[in-house]
């Protein structure tokens, strides 16, 4: 397959991927759009004129997602869902989400142009508050229209101390007319998602393309070790209650359960951790930290659960420090459509790939649709795995590649 030969338009695709890069830049390759900020609606608003010029019908529904819409011969019929999010993590990357938004919408804009109508009506979708680093908890939007919000949700705050409410009516939502932005059980057929890797096997394989067989379960804590505070100089290591102590060897803990097995693509990281009060010469009296644990197989990753929370406790005694433990997102392991898959491995032939098939390690919006729907993801090479990260970096070569094979999965979907 030669570039000479796609159904999609590559330059105005990498034109988009530039042009929305420009909003939220903090450097030269680094973007920052926190979830419902002045950024993310910036580029909320781009989009949306994007999918306007390209024929759909868009709007942006109380949960901040924004949608755009192509008719299909039976309006009534349930939907193909295309897409993925904009937002982005505060040190990020211009790459993550936003090429699965961009080749979904260049997907539709090429159909209109051949003139192409499908049976099922096809939505774009650039899912609200994917990243969850701005108040502590992920898939916002996706969850949003399937009615899978949790209790408490809108009054998590930010570390301004905005809460997600205030947020969403800043961005111009109203959560009391959240119901209107659900979506009916059954009126999603299917959910597509390319995603760049965020790992390095497809650049060890020297693979520009992937097929996603499932995606892994993740737990998300957040643990809060309280000791008592005192004096630096004149407090005896013996008589110590310092709750960073512990907290350092649960971190260890954890790095060392998740790493028992090197064969197992288990995963754990401590990726935020606040100390109070944050003092050089008082000992910590209170840590709070973050736990992700992760993998495809949820036996056992309850295993390492269940032992990390065994040594939490032991700790906690040996310190004599109080823990708190909070669950903040439970998800088991959730595997891709194997007829969605069985349409890229047909399209990928007849177009030229020969794409290796993956898991995913990070969670997507797919995984929430999962629940819904079939879903089935694209993965697109990046360069040394790097994501969430200025670094992150896929050519346009690759980007076009998988959304010609997105393309192509669209209209035999």
């Amino acid at each position: 397959m030669t570039l000479q030969t796609l159904s999609i338009n590559k330059e105005r695709l990498e034109k988009r991927i530039h042009e929305l890069a420009e909003i939220g830049k903090i450097s030269d390759t680094g973007v920052c759009r926190l979830a419902l900020s002045k950024e993310d609606r910036k580029a909320v608003e781009t989009v949306k004129r994007w999918m306007e010029e390209a024929g759909l019908t868009a709007r942006i529904d109380h949960f901040g997602n924004l949608i755009g819409r192509l008719e299909g011969k039976s309006p009534d019929a349930p939907i193909l869902m295309v897409g993925s999010h904009i937002d982005s993590q505060p040190y990020g990357g211009r790459f993550d989400g936003v090429i699965g938004v961009l080749g979904a919408l260049e997907v539709v804009q090429t159909m209109l142009e051949k003139n192409i109508v499908p049976d099922t009506p096809i939505e774009v979708v650039a899912f609200c508050d994917e990243e969850g680093c701005r108040f502590n908890k992920g898939l916002f939007g996706v969850r949003g229209i399937l009615g899978k919000l949790e209790e408490g949700e809108l009054e998590r705050k930010d570390k301004n101390g905005v809460t997600r409410r205030e947020a969403l009516i800043e961005f111009g939502c109203d959560p009391t007319k959240f119901k209107e932005s659900e979506y009916n059980e059954g009126s999603i057929g299917a959910f597509l998602e390319m995603h760049i890797e965020q790992g390095p096997i497809l650049e060890a394989k020297d693979v520009p393309v992937g097929i996603v067989t499932g995606i892994s379960g993740p737990l998300w804590l957040s643990v809060e070790l309280e000791g008592f505070a005192g004096h630096a100089g004149s407090v005896p290591m013996s008589m110590r209650q310092d709750a960073l102590v512990g907290a350092a060897k649960v971190i260890v803990a954890l790095n060392e359960l998740s790493s028992q097995d090197p064969s197992a693509p288990t995963v754990g990281t401590v990726g935020s951790l606040q100390v109070f009060p944050d003092s050089r010469n008082i000992i910590p009296e209170k840590v709070t930290f973050t736990v992700d644990l992760r993998d495809i197989d949820i036996n056992r990753r309850h295993v390492i659960e269940a032992n990390l929370r065994k040594q939490i406790k032991e700790i906690t005694k040996t310190h004599g420090l109080q823990c708190t433990i909070t669950e903040d997102t439970n998800s088991e392991p959730r595997y891709c459509s194997e007829r969605l898959m069985n349409i890229m491995r047909q399209q990928s032939a007849k177009i030229g790939l020969s794409p290796i098939e993956l898991m995913s390690g990070p969670f997507h919006d797919s995984l929430s649709m999962s629940y819904a729907c079939e879903y089935g993801m694209i993965f697109v090479r990046c360069k040394d795995g790097i994501s969430h990260n200025p670094k992150e970096f896929s050519t346009i070569e690759d980007i076009v590649l998988g959304t010609e094979l997105l393309y192509h999965t669209v209209i035999n979907y």
